[in-house]
Order: structure tokens, then C-alpha cells, then sequence
């Protein structure tokens, strides 16, 4: 995977395919848009450090090679970040005309219906904070989102949330796959540490999400 969306780098197409993977992602979960960005940023950064070997090498300097890296990391967290906003806010505008068949759905599923009632008393305390944590949490994002539009909570409320939470997960997913790169290189070991810390941060979210409801249990 690093090979292709290696060869990809530096293109348009490695950003088409990251915005793709992430938009689809609030509607299919499954879909590993969180290892795309990773793999993609780790062959960006892997790349960038046999490229600066190289040049220092023969004698040319790596400063222009690494301002070229964080630009494209830059570029490649604007890219990420602004894919996620998008399609949490096609989900949201869905369900908010969805009418009764979401709130059908949601109804059915005692999760969904835990987690919209709580997103819409932290939204309206100002704790939507909630939206960040869910934003790496497994399936968290497709929950808020569509539970924000089935509660009818005001883009005023939802959108800045939302904004913080794409641009959180994707500065730390691309700063992992960077890191890992520049220390590891472009390969499978980098990519899979990095893929085992964001999963990490996922699992930590959902505790601390969780925590909340332990604390009313007493």
C-alpha cells in the first residue's frame, strides 16, 4: 500500500484518494481512511529521507527537501481536515431530513439513541467536546453526526465542533505517519506502529467517553 500512494506523492491523486476514503467514511465506518492518511504521510516522509540521503551525499543540502516534506504534510492535514467537515456534514444534513426513518433507526439501536442524548446536553453546555473525542473513536464520527442532525442540534452548534475534530484527528494521524517515516522509513513497521497508536487514541477515546456514564452509575 505505501508503494502506491508513495508513487502518489507529490500528485493530486494522493489527496483525491484521501478525500474520497474519509468522506465515504462517516457513512461506511469500515473504511480505513485513518490508515490511508498514515500510509500516505509515512511514504511522503519515508521518500523526503532517502531523498535528503541522497542529496547529502552529494553534497547538496536537505533543508529544500525538508521544507518540501512539511508543506506537503501541511497540505495533506488541510486535505484530510477539510474532508472530514465535508462529510460530517452531508451526514448530518441527511439525517436532519431524514425525518422519521432516521429516527426509526436510531431508536432501534440503544447506542445511538445513548449517544445522541448525550451529544445534545454537550452541545448545549458547550462540552462538545464530545464531537473531538468521537472523531477517533470507532464509529463515533457516524454517531454524532448522524445524531446531531437527527436531534435537529443548529449547524452554530454542530459545525465548529466538528472543524476541531477533523483538524485535530487529521494533524495527529499525518504527524504519526511523518514521524514514523522520518524514524523508520517507508515501511511496513513504521506504517503498522503508527496505525497501533491511532487505534490507541481511539480506544482511549471511547474510555473516556465512557466515563461519564460509570460516574452516573453511582
Amino acid at each position: 500500500m505505501w508503494e502506491n500512494l508513495g508513487a502518489l506523492s507529490g500528485t493530486p491523486w494522493v489527496y483525491v484518494v484521501v478525500s474520497l476514503s474519509i468522506v465515504l467514511d462517516v457513512f461506511v465506518p469500515i473504511l480505513p481512511s485513518g490508515v490511508l492518511v498514515i500510509t500516505a504521510a509515512t511514504a511522503t516522509a519515508g521518500t523526503g529521507t532517502a531523498a535528503g540521503a541522497v542529496g547529502a551525499v552529494g553534497g547538496a543540502g536537505t533543508s529544500v527537501h525538508g521544507g518540501a516534506d512539511l508543506a506537503e504534510m501541511f497540505s495533506l492535514v488541510l486535505c484530510a481536515a477539510t474532508a472530514s467537515v465535508l462529510g460530517d456534514m452531508v451526514a448530518y444534513r441527511l439525517a436532519w431530513r431524514g425525518g422519521d426513518r432516521f429516527d426509526r433507526a436510531i431508536g432501534r439501536s440503544r447506542r445511538l439513541t445513548a449517544a445522541q442524548q448525550r451529544l445534545g446536553t454537550a452541545l448545549t453546555r458547550g462540552g462538545g467536546g464530545i464531537v473531538v473525542l468521537a472523531r477517533f473513536a470507532p464509529a463515533g464520527r457516524s454517531v454524532v453526526s448522524l445524531g446531531a442532525g437527527v436531534a435537529h442540534r443548529t449547524v452554530r452548534e454542530f459545525l465548529p465542533w466538528s472543524a476541531l475534530a477533523g483538524i485535530t484527528w487529521a494533524a495527529y494521524s499525518v504527524s504519526l505517519g511523518y514521524f514514523g517515516g522520518q524514524w523508520l522509513g517507508s515501511s511496513w513497521v513504521s506504517t503498522a506502529l503508527s496505525v497501533f497508536a491511532l487505534f490507541a487514541a481511539g480506544s482511549a477515546a471511547v474510555f473516556l467517553m465512557r466515563r461519564p456514564d460509570r460516574h452516573a452509575a453511582h
